[in-house]
């Protein structure tokens, strides 16, 4: 099991930015499959990002924020971001990051929450028009 902690949330006006990162406990090799999900109110959530860090995996990204968001990893810090630019109002969220045991075939940001067993607890984002 690995301890998730968001941080850098906030409100901020529709076009700029914010970073999101989530500090993980620790590096844990059955927990390679990483991602952000998001959550607005009376909706699903759903997810936004994911990127395998076990190496040999590639980022994915829902079409929603495709081209305005990033996801990277620090492995020396074992931290999670996500660079989120170009802020729209319908990107106000709380926003989650996860990890679980899935492989880097299957790593992607579409799988079901019940796939990601260690998550943290969240951190608001508001975007106003």
């Amino acid at each position: 099991q690995v301890q998730l902690a968001e941080s850098g949330g906030g409100s901020v006006q529709a076009g700029e930015s914010l970073r999101l990162s989530c500090a993980a406990s620790k590096y844990d090799p059955y927990r390679r499959c990483m991602g952000w999900f998001r959550q607005q109110p009376g909706k699903e959530r759903e997810g936004v990002a994911t990127k395998y860090i076990g190496g040999g995996g590639s980022a994915y990204y829902a079409d929603s924020v495709k081209g305005r968001f990033t996801i990277s990893r620090d492995k020396a810090t074992n931290t999670l971001y996500l660079q989120m630019d170009s802020l729209k109002p319908e990107d106000t969220a709380m926003y989650f990051c996860a990890a679980g045991p899935v492989s880097v075939h299957l790593c992607h940001y579409t799988l079901g929450q019940t796939h990601f067993p260690d998550w943290g607890q969240g951190t608001q984002v508001t975007v106003s028009s």
